[in-house]
């Protein structure tokens, strides 16, 4: 199949232009401006005006009005399967990804079993291979006593090891000193850890309950998985990655105190100056070994929050205050943040009733990501060039994702093509996580998905998922 995308406005590499994308089967084959010999291209690639009848015919994509984005990378996902597919399944959260622009994610190893055996990820490798319908790969768990696997694990299709130095659902807690020694000096991938301390949690949650009673009311959750919580967990991490040389990327950082540990990042000037996309070669430069995450919940919510959503928007770490949410939205403008994520994490609204203690933490967003973070470039909050930086290029560069993140020649045409002006409401009939409920519905967004493209193939348009499709393994370094 040869495509072209024609007439659209074009954002990748901190450039913004109008242009063309030629598609070869899976592969982009050329990007060309808008003033470029267009109709030379055209017919020396359309079936009907070429002399070999063997070449296959040209399908136009006519993106007038529209902008052409590098298919998101959703690098931390919850998907719930196996064991957990009551709330989610790689199916059913596939599909809201690929409605959402995302055509590759990573997801996380707290399901049932837990990813923490070879076996285990194995069996999540087989699962996908034949119901995710966009581009896959998994993390591996760390915990307090299988550092030994980690020589084990394959680089190539494993982008980094997750490490829980905080509780959170599924319980996969590493709390002794010893092991997360042992896991940051031996880790041969990068570690993304959640940061939280428990000890301090616990203690929280014990003097709030003796206030308020046994499940104490949503809003008081940022007081109990508190912004102290937060930065003592972080400073450890950071201080052991500094120690052992490793790899660290710090998991959705939710307080303005954690982002004095990290530095910015010039991905731009990088882009510019031609250098290469990935961390090889720079490993003692310790402001690109140890990079953050925000999530698009924490930069779209605040506390203020709590009262009209309550605990649709319990997440751990806690959504915290509004000044919180607005250094966020600095960091990630000014490239203390490296990427953005969702940490998508579906449960049944049964299970989201209650308080801090009994409510459910986690909330659905791969499907309405981009749209927010759009719709926040429209507030001024941060550029298109720094969405696709920060939701595209980084999550690539990171992990060393290979030929994706980019629309360059030689690259996998994973794209996304949205349209400003074209307002839409979330209602639960859109939904495609397996959930069926998201906390912005009601919500209107006045950018639309029109159509995502993965691996060369429309896996979503006109509001439909091709459910058909099946999307490839990532593979990495």
């Amino acid at each position: 199949m040869r495509t072209i995308i024609e007439g659209g406005t074009i954002v990748n590499g901190g450039k913004v232009f109008k242009g063309n994308i030629l598609i070869e089967d899976e592969d982009i084959s050329d990007v060309y401006p808008e003033n470029h010999d267009r109709a030379g291209i055209v017919r020396a690639c359309d079936h009907n005006e070429s002399p070999d009848a063997t070449t296959p015919p040209l399908r136009h994509i006519d993106a007038s009005g529209c902008y052409v984005l590098p298919g998101v990378i959703d690098s931390h996902v919850h998907f719930r399967e196996p064991g957990l597919t009551a709330k989610a399944d790689i199916d059913s959260e596939s599909r809201a990804a690929a409605a959402g622009g995302v055509t590759s994610y990573m997801e996380m190893p707290n399901t049932v079993p837990q990813t923490t055996t070879l076996e285990a990820l194995e069996d999540k490798f087989r699962r996908a291979a034949t119901s995710s319908h966009v581009n896959y790969s998994f993390f591996f768990g760390a915990t307090n006593d299988n550092t030994p696997l980690f020589s084990q694990l394959d680089p190539h299709r494993v982008p980094a090891i997750k490490l829980f130095m905080g509780s959170s659902t599924g319980n996969m807690l590493v709390d002794s000193d010893e092991s997360l020694e042992r896991i940051f000096r031996e880790a041969p991938l990068p570690i993304m850890a959640h940061c939280e301390d428990t000890a301090i949690i616990d203690r929280n949650m014990k003097t709030v309950c003796e206030g308020y009673g046994d499940d104490p009311p949503v809003s008081l959750h940022p007081l109990i998985r508190s912004e102290e919580a937060c930065l003592l967990s972080t400073q450890k991490a950071v201080a052991l990655a500094r120690k052992h040389h490793a790899r660290l990327h710090v998991a959705h950082v939710s307080t303005a105190d954690e982002l004095e540990l990290f530095g910015g990042f010039g991905g731009e000037r990088r882009e510019e100056r031609g250098e290469r996309n990935d961390f090889r070669g720079e490993r003692n430069d310790l402001a690109e070994r140890i990079t953050a995450e925000v999530t698009v919940g924490h930069l779209y919510f605040s506390s203020q929050d709590y009262s009209r959503l309550g605990s649709r928007i319990k997440v751990n770490p806690a959504i915290k205050s509004p000044v919180d949410q607005f250094m966020l939205r600095q960091a990630i403008a000014d490239g203390r943040i490296f990427t953005i994520a969702t940490d998508h994490a579906p449960h049944l609204l049964k299970d989201k009733e209650g308080g801090c203690k009994r409510a459910a933490s986690g909330m659905p967003m791969v499907q309405f990501s981009l749209p927010a973070m759009l719709e926040l470039a429209d507030e001024g909050v941060i550029t298109m060039e720094r969405i696709v930086e920060l939701m595209c290029h980084n999550p690539a560069r990171l992990f060393e994702v290979r030929h994706r993140g980019f629309i360059r020649k030689g690259y996998k045409a994973d794209l996304v093509i949205v349209r400003p002006n074209s307002p839409w409401t979330v209602t639960p009939q859109i939904i495609e996580s397996k959930c069926g409920w998201s906390p912005l519905e009601g919500h209107t967004f006045n950018w639309r998905v029109e159509q995502t493209i993965c691996n060369g193939h429309t896996v979503y348009a006109d509001g439909k998922v091709d459910s058909g499709y099946i999307g490839q393994r990532l593979e990495f370094r």
